[in-house]
């Protein structure tokens, strides 16, 4: 790793995000599959944490099960026994192709530090990725999960291993950090890369700007679904793309190969917003149709309310739905 651009992983994670976000639990919409103890129910036999319900003591039964109070109240020993569970496995795909290093905003001091971010002396819609990336290993990491990443252009390009050791947030934030943006995307492909590495049902959280062909979109999704897969896309955009609010006649340079065009600003605004929401609106249907979630991120605000909606969301639909 270039020494240049390591990246303080706590330079992405303020205090109030983690705060926003710890009252929530990262689960997935399907069964989970695995053997090692975690906080998420399994159809398999193994070390269980989750209580279940109680039944009287017997002669050879381990006492380290006992439950003191009901004894206390009755005067009759009873074990607790508990629900079956296990660790989920969560995969976070970060777009580092060239939109990524698009960003209106100024970065603030003591804040972010990218490779991209760091060229541009800009927050970047990268750098947003990265502050998700750090909230979201944070959590699964307080959950005992083991998370791994996967950073994309035209293919998976780097691949850092699932862990739930302590530092693994750091490592991937650290390796985040020393990536640059540039490139194009291939979703379809970088699916079929994210899911041949993955020998379990596991829960992949994509974040990217996802100005795609929907035809595209639709194809990626239908990937994750055959496999079984749950899958949340975050989408990022900066606060210049939500609100195309340019006063002078620009130049627009593609970001990933495509012509510059001058353009006015005045002219476009009105019909660029429209189709701008019929892109946002159709992907988010278009997610909800599959089962998936789906979540729009402004670059200039800050990262724990729109998390915390999700993953309250997300919890609420699990819970009605028995999960």
């Amino acid at each position: 790793m270039d020494e240049s651009h390591k990246v303080n992983a706590e330079r992405y994670l303020a205090p109030e995000t983690l705060a926003q976000v710890a009252p929530f639990e990262m689960r997935a919409k399907m069964i989970v599959e695995g053997v090692m103890n975690g906080m998420h129910r399994s159809p398999f036999k193994g070390l269980a944490v989750e209580f279940a319900e109680h039944r009287q003591y017997v002669p050879g039964d381990e006492t380290r099960h006992l439950d003191w109070k009901v004894f206390g109240r009755t005067d009759k020993l009873y074990l607790k026994q508990y629900q079956q569970e296990t660790n989920l496995d969560i995969i976070l795909l970060i777009d580092s192709s060239g939109s990524m290093g698009y960003g209106s905003l100024e970065s603030k001091s003591g804040w972010g530090g990218t490779a991209a971010g760091s060229r541009l002396s800009r927050w970047t819609k990268y750098d947003h990725a990265t502050a998700v990336s750090a909230a979201l290993s944070h959590l699964c990491l307080q959950q005992r999960d083991r998370i791994g990443a996967g950073i994309f252009s035209v293919g998976l390009h780097t691949d850092i291993r699932r862990s739930n050791r302590r530092e693994q947030w750091r490592a991937i934030i650290r390796t985040l950090g020393a990536c640059d943006t540039n490139g194009e995307t291939d979703y379809i492909r970088v699916a079929d890369q994210a899911i041949s590495k993955t020998d379990n049902r596991s829960l992949f959280f994509m974040i990217s700007d996802f100005l795609c062909d929907q035809k595209e979109l639709k194809e990626m999704l239908s990937r994750f679904r055959h496999h079984g897969h749950d899958l949340v896309l975050i989408q990022v955009l900066d606060r210049m793309e939500l609100t195309f609010d340019l006063k002078t006649p620009s130049p627009f340079i593609g970001m990933e190969g495509e012509e510059t065009v001058n353009v006015d600003p005045g002219s476009l605004r009105s019909t660029y917003l429209e189709v701008l929401r019929e892109q946002i609106e159709t992907t988010r249907e278009l997610v909800r149709a599959y089962g998936f979630d789906h979540q729009i991120l402004d670059t200039h605000d800050s990262i724990g309310p729109p998390l915390a909606r999700l993953l309250a969301r997300r919890d609420s639909h699990i819970g009605k739905s028995g999960r």
